[in-house]
């Protein structure tokens, strides 16, 4: 997920890592269902950066997607930005409880707020994802530059 226009603001608290899911440095998490599937959505920083998400646009069924290609949109009062595909599948299920309700991906990120179910073409791509210690790491060193910058 690409993200434009907005600061970066001093760390309110720890963000919260699924222990279970993989990430990408766009925040976006991958969480594996069975040999096959991935539920994929956005990391509890990029839901706390976008602040108040007020809409969100779900891919068709059976869309195929690649790596990096928008999966859907998500708006906020802040900013609109697209949600890109951390891995190459097609699109088996959307949370269609979204579209109602669009604030559970701030309420739940890593649960309810999921966005879609992918049946996933290649494990191998997996292995690109980042680990939640990775992913944690990542984060902190963007809240220092960001400080930094702030300073």
């Amino acid at each position: 997920m690409v993200f434009n226009g907005w600061g970066m603001e001093s760390m309110e608290s720890s963000y919260q890592v699924a222990e279970d899911c993989l990430y990408t440095k766009d925040h976006s998490w991958v969480r594996l269902e069975g040999k096959k599937y991935a539920v994929i959505g956005i990391t509890d920083y990029a839901q706390r950066k976008l602040r108040e998400i007020i809409y969100v646009e779900l891919p068709n069924i059976n869309t195929k997607v690649q790596k990096r290609q928008p999966l859907a949109t998500i708006e906020s009062v802040k900013a609109s930005t697209s949600l890109y595909s951390p891995i190459t599948g097609r699109v088996v299920e959307v949370n269609t409880d979204l579209l109602d309700n669009p604030e559970v991906i701030n309420e739940s990120p890593y649960r309810e707020g999921w966005i879609v179910k992918l049946e996933f073409q290649s494990r191998e791509e997996l292995e690109s994802l980042l680990t939640p210690d990775e992913y944690l790491r990542y984060v902190e060193e963007l809240e220092e530059i960001g400080e930094e910058a702030e300073e």
